[in-house]
């Protein structure tokens, strides 16, 4: 019964499957345990035919239910290579790819769709900037869109 779960398992299921536990300076870092694994993510093998071997995540698959790493393939008889998938269960994260922001705020806990804050903040004394400008702008434009409204709706009224 299980078995068949897994397999007839909804392709939002079978992705969450696939994440791997962090190293333990990982963890103290930030305070949990696994994560979903992605592509560019370093990695090292702990367990199999290949453990000890480190290396990025180069491929994920969800048919094949694991990872594939740099550096790990197998030979055929006539010399052609192979990639090898290995199940997530066997690797340990040793370095995140930290170019998905909304992965990086979920892991420090921040709310994911909060903008990163990736340089310090300047001086609030410098000049305004265009960007200043434009909600100004933007203000301005709201308020006169809700006297017009009240204006309609006296309007209406006095009908």
């Amino acid at each position: 019964m299980r078995n068949r779960q897994i397999y007839y398992a909804s392709q939002q299921t079978a992705s969450s499957q696939l994440s791997g536990t962090l190293s333990k300076e990982l963890r103290k870092k930030y305070g949990k345990r696994s994560i979903r694994i992605l592509e560019g993510d370093t990695v090292k093998v702990i367990r199999g035919e290949f453990s000890g071997v480190d290396g990025k995540v180069t491929k994920i698959s969800i048919s094949d239910n694991g990872v594939n790493i740099e550096g790990v393939k197998k030979d055929k008889i006539k010399g052609d290579k192979f990639d090898v998938f290995i199940h997530t269960t066997n690797i340990v994260i040793t370095g995140i790819n930290s170019d998905d922001k909304w992965r990086m705020n979920k892991l420090e806990g921040k709310k994911p769709r909060t903008a990163r804050d990736e340089q310090p903040k300047s001086d609030s004394t410098k000049e305004p900037k265009q960007s200043d400008d434009i909600t100004i702008k933007e203000e301005e434009s709201k308020k006169m869109n809700t006297d017009k409204i009240k204006k309609s709706k006296i309007k209406k009224e006095e009908k």
